[in-house]
């Protein structure tokens, strides 16, 4: 199903009992987060919130969009998370021999660029950022917040666009800092701008279509245009509008852009925010953005979303993000049988990773490989098993690692060049990756030793105990 923008997808939450719009006043200063957090936790996601009374703003707040296998779907119009495998496995299998490595050149809808957006309806020449629904969202971290934003920027030199999502902290009516990751395409840009000592145009849209949104958050390849992504997801173009003050194109659907510079030498520190580790972590010094204009549609809705303790909202994106790349690691590693990234062990910073072994030290390769690709390259556990391996059942994973491992030989060293090269600020204690090899093993991975078989039950003892199992009193 193809969303026009984000109204459109409310008005589908609604029609489908996954919306519930909440009519009392709550306040964005943590009383909004404390509820997102008891619905997010809930067995099934809970529901999508529209808080249509936002204390200090006129403008209403959406937050869990997201949140549920369920939603998920319905954003990216698709019955199950399994079709977004299947989507980029049909892409991948229609492209003509030769050509699938370079499958960027080739996927989805190049954006289209409109003259009128809706994004544009009503321009503000003098911003006052405080007067809408931005989030305080923990008791300690440093300020409101824009959550879950688009961040628009070029690269000066090829010009290239990024979009990315990254934490963007409200520092009074007129400016924002910018909380990237320093491996993040757009942290690559402001490098770049750094050392050409030029100011760097910004742009930060808020809302919009689901496919953008969901996009926007994904570990594509640097060769990769977020938008052009997104038109694959929705099989129709992203039309994007040429920001009033700033050289750069964001969503004609999106209900409000901030547009903005970063002076190359401005930069906040010592911040903390609650992260989605469930901790608190200190943010890396961040550029500071001043506001040139704010545009939006008459009546916009603004969305969030909070970060804590798993599960939360933002593991169901994690989710539909790994049913979505498998595909193309598979196509970069054809030996990975299939991946997870458990919620428990903060998803996208955790993968267990199945693989069709073929000789002693190959789940060595693959790890090495999956370092050095855009796909899982920062996840501070790698855990390579064996294909027979459910990568989804925990317990059984965790039964198989404990007895398959030598610590000494499985517990393999990552480059140090990679490991300290990002550190990532996300994480309370230890910043280092570990690679972990459980999968079976050959006699000259262990000193000769042949690999103990696992205890099996008597088939015909089972059957029989099956066919009396009424007679012993069950």
């Amino acid at each position: 199903m193809i969303y026009r923008d984000l109204h459109d997808f409310l008005r589908r939450l609604e029609e489908t009992e996954e919306l519930l719009r909440v009519r009392v006043e709550v306040d964005p200063n943590l009383e909004v987060a404390e509820i997102a957090d008891r619905v997010s936790k809930l067995n099934d996601g809970g529901v999508a919130l529209l808080f249509e009374k936002v204390k200090g703003s006129r403008f209403p707040l959406a937050i869990n969009l997201f949140g549920s296998e369920r939603r998920i779907c319905l954003a990216l119009g698709v019955d199950d998370l399994n079709a977004l495998y299947r989507h980029a496995n049909e892409f991948l299998s229609l492209l003509p021999d030769g050509l699938a490595k370079r499958w960027w050149e080739f996927i989805g809808f190049p954006p289209k660029q409109v003259e009128k957006a809706p994004c544009q309806e009503i321009v503000e020449i003098t911003a006052d950022l405080t007067r809408y629904p931005f989030l305080k969202c923990w008791q300690e971290d440093s300020g409101k917040t824009i959550t879950l934003p688009l961040v628009f920027s070029a690269d000066p030199v090829t010009g290239g666009a990024n979009c990315g999502m990254y934490r963007v902290q409200i520092l009074d009516s007129a400016r924002v800092a910018i909380h990237w990751q320093p491996r993040s395409g757009g942290a690559k840009h402001f490098q770049k701008y750094l050392e050409q000592g030029k100011r760097m145009p910004v742009a930060i849209a808020i809302g919009g279509e689901p496919a953008v949104l969901f996009s926007a958050i994904l570990p594509l390849p640097v060769t990769v245009d977020e938008m052009r992504f997104a038109g694959f997801l929705r099989n129709t173009p992203v039309e994007l509008v040429s920001c009033l003050t700033t050289p750069l194109l964001v969503p004609a659907g999106a209900e409000l852009v901030i547009e903005g510079y970063i002076e190359s030498s401005e930069m906040i520190r010592g911040c903390t925010f609650g992260n989605h580790t469930g901790f608190y972590a200190p943010a890396p010094d961040a550029p500071v953005v001043h506001v040139t204009c704010v545009t939006r549609k008459k009546s916009p809705v603004f969305t969030a979303t909070v970060v804590g303790r798993p599960p939360m909202e933002d593991c169901w994106l994690a989710k539909a993000a790994e049913r979505l790349i498998l595909p193309f690691i598979q196509l970069e590693l054809p030996e990975i049988v299939d991946i997870n990234l458990p919620m428990e062990w903060i998803f996208h910073n955790s993968a267990i990773v199945s693989i069709d072994k073929k000789y002693p030290g190959h789940a060595g390769e693959v790890m090495h490989a999956l370092r050095k690709s855009a796909w899982l390259q920062r996840a501070r556990l790698l855990l390579v098993v064996d294909a027979d391996l459910d990568v989804r059942d925990l317990s059984l994973v965790a039964w198989k690692v404990i007895n398959n491992m030598d610590w000494q030989r499985d517990l393999l060293p990552v480059d140090d060049r990679l490991a300290n090269s990002s550190p990532d600020s996300s994480f309370p204690l230890s910043e280092s990756l570990v690679n972990i090899d459980a999968t079976r093993k050959w006699p000259e991975e262990r000193n000769g030793r042949p690999w103990p078989s696992e205890i099996v039950k008597d088939e015909a003892v089972r059957r029989l105990v099956d066919r009396r199992w009424k007679e012993y009193g069950f």
